[in-house]
């Protein structure tokens, strides 16, 4: 294990310095909260951290969650976790007053889940999947469904999760079969099965409350004739007694990582007596889920970078410590005699380690600034500011799911291979985060729905004006950084790009006003990368403008070394990460299609 998880000094600086969170903090909603009080609940999550999650990194997986006589069983950490996550206000924090919560900013919360996620990704999904099921209670439910459930919820008693995906429908949520029959109580008499369902049951909480996806019988087919409701695995009789609501654990999926975090599979109603209720209005169900889906997509995102930072920490220190090797003479040969050098030392080493550099780095860059438009969506007054900030958020959020799960698990294998052999070996820490990142691009929507939803969707909506607003954010940093001489070359990069950027997308558009949509779609996933490079290149010209700023005013908030380090960084991404957007563009605009299915066609596999 390494001595340090996580870079508190990177996550403060993007927070306050290169994100602005004073700005959210300025609106009226969060008006009882200041910096300070912010920097006390971070630190004291950061002490839990050190404390209650790190320490049992390695051991929640080797004793992984399993399923025995129908029930499951997880590591005793569980309950503090879901204990301390109630009592310090981890779950409650951006709940509002009313629902009595916190009324914090999500760029607070996003920021405290990432502590948390980097000390030990394992144990913080299960009060991160009852702070996303009580969002759904919160903002849905009726008075007397919230007043029942949500307390309790927040507290951390009762457990949470979204119950989304069936055996025979896996991401294709039209094929949902589970049904819901009303009953003269007004309760749904519910059955069905989901599986997948993460945090799903374990021993340390009382009751779960399943937010449910089902069809109400008559209800229309496909998407329109979903519904939501409350299942909960114990119903609350009128003395506020629990009975159990026939909602039957049928095992626990066994994992490649996240062992420690259960994954379970659910059947309702197998003896005709699980009751549900709904929440909103009928067959409005999956627009509800989805208008949660932002926070779940910024989690996701959120979780992928900071399992990249800990391993980047991780390589870190193995690469100041080994010695291997000797660095080459003015004359190409090694000096045998000198002592080994350390394999920082080496610019190979060095290059794999900067690579986790900036992919954990940007990552949480990208986090904060999703969180922070959601946050001004959520509060600011002028409704053009609302509209402008929610088509941004819109845009970025399938990226901010896709680029830290994919490229974070690219970063961590790279930090495996910085430790060579020990690093695929259970002694060292890496080949657990290699295998924990690689849930991550599947959550929430795999990369493929993602990038769909990219190009389909957000690239296209309301004829490209989020895409064009991103590129006018783009073009104010470009002309901020391009102030210092030093940034200049990088912002005339970033400007060149991002014409590239309008050229693949003219190009790729004649196939959707053609109405070939599969031709248009063809290459998403590819489209993804190339799109995201461009964001996150943007991302670290602003964290090195940011940087270059602070040296030249001689602000010693931080070392000179540490601003020149995000400066390097970025200089970096562009050299090697940015100019991968050239042979992408080249794919996406290549008259050759290879991977449509055509009847003629005979391609032998």
């Amino acid at each position: 294990m390494a001595k340090k998880y996580m870079d508190m000094d990177t996550l403060k600086y993007l927070l306050y310095n290169v994100h602005d969170l004073q700005s959210v903090l300025d609106q009226e909603y969060y008006a009882d909260h200041d910096k300070d009080s912010v920097q006390i609940f971070l630190d004291s999550i950061k002490d839990f951290s050190d404390k209650e999650l790190y320490p049992y990194f390695k051991e929640v997986d080797e004793q992984a969650a399993y399923y025995e006589d129908g029930k499951i069983i997880v590591h005793p950490q569980v309950k503090v976790m879901m204990e301390k996550g109630g009592e310090m206000g981890v779950i409650a924090s951006m709940f509002s007053y009313e629902d009595g919560g916190m009324q914090l900013p999500g760029m607070v919360g996003t920021s405290l889940g990432y502590i948390m996620d980097a000390a030990n990704n394992h144990l913080p999904g299960y009060t991160g999947l009852t702070l996303g099921a009580a969002e759904l209670v919160a903002h849905f439910a009726n008075d007397e469904l919230k007043a029942k459930y949500l307390p309790k919820m927040l507290s951390g008693e009762w457990g949470g999760t979204m119950c989304l995906t069936e055996p025979q429908a896996g991401s294709s949520l039209s094929d949902i079969t589970a049904s819901a029959v009303l009953q003269e109580d007004g309760s749904y008499k519910i059955k069905g099965q989901k599986i997948f369902i993460s945090g799903g049951d374990h021993e340390y909480s009382d009751n779960f409350v399943h937010l449910f996806l089902g069809r109400i019988e008559g209800a229309p087919a496909g998407t329109k004739g979903i519904s939501l409701f409350i299942v909960p695995k114990n119903r609350i009789q009128e003395d506020g007694s629990l009975v159990y609501n026939n909602v039957i654990t049928a095992g626990d999926f066994q994992k490649l990582g996240q062992r420690g975090y259960c994954t379970t599979h659910l059947i309702f109603g197998e003896n005709d007596d699980t009751k549900g209720w709904l929440v909103g209005e009928a067959n409005k169900g999956l627009k509800y889920m989805f208008m949660m889906m932002n926070g779940a997509r910024i989690a996701v995102g959120r979780g992928a970078a900071a399992i990249s930072m800990a391993a980047y920490q991780a390589s870190l220190q193995y690469a100041q410590e080994r010695p291997q090797g000797r660095r080459l003479n003015s004359t190409g040969k090694k000096e045998i005699n000198q002592k080994p050098s350390l394999i920082i030392e080496h610019a190979d080493v060095r290059r794999m380690l900067l690579l986790q550099k900036v992919v954990a780095e940007g990552s949480l860059s990208l986090t904060l600034l999703t969180s922070r438009y959601a946050d001004l969506v959520k509060t600011v007054k002028d409704k053009n500011e609302r509209d402008r900030y929610n088509l941004l958020l819109e845009l970025l959020t399938p990226l901010v799911k896709t680029y830290p799960s994919e490229m974070g698990g690219v970063a961590v294998s790279n930090g495996l291979q910085v430790l060579g052999g020990y690093g695929y070996t259970t002694e060292f820490i890496l080949q657990q985060y290699h295998r924990d990142i690689r849930i991550f691009p599947i959550y929430e929507g795999t990369t493929g729905i993602q990038s769909l939803d990219l190009l389909a969707r957000k690239v296209t909506m309301q004829n490209g004006k989020a895409v064009e607003l991103l590129a006018a954010e783009m073009m104010q940093s470009i002309q901020t950084a391009a102030n210092y001489e030093e940034l200049r070359p990088y912002a005339t990069q970033l400007e060149e790009r991002m014409k590239l950027m309008q050229k693949v997308m003219m190009h790729l558009m004649v196939f959707a006003k053609q109405g070939d949509y599969e031709r248009y779609t063809a290459d998403a996933n590819l489209f993804m990368e190339f799109f995201s490079n461009i964001v996150m290149a943007w991302l670290w010209l602003d964290m090195a403008t940011a940087a270059k700023t602070d040296l030249v005013k001689g602000d010693k908030t931080y070392t000179d070394e540490f601003y020149e380090s995000k400066v390097h960084a970025m200089k970096f991404f562009f050299k090697y990460e940015l100019s991968k957007t050239t042979y992408l563009s080249e794919v996406l605009m290549s008259d050759e299609v290879l991977t449509i299915k055509k009847e003629e066609q005979k391609v032998g596999w």
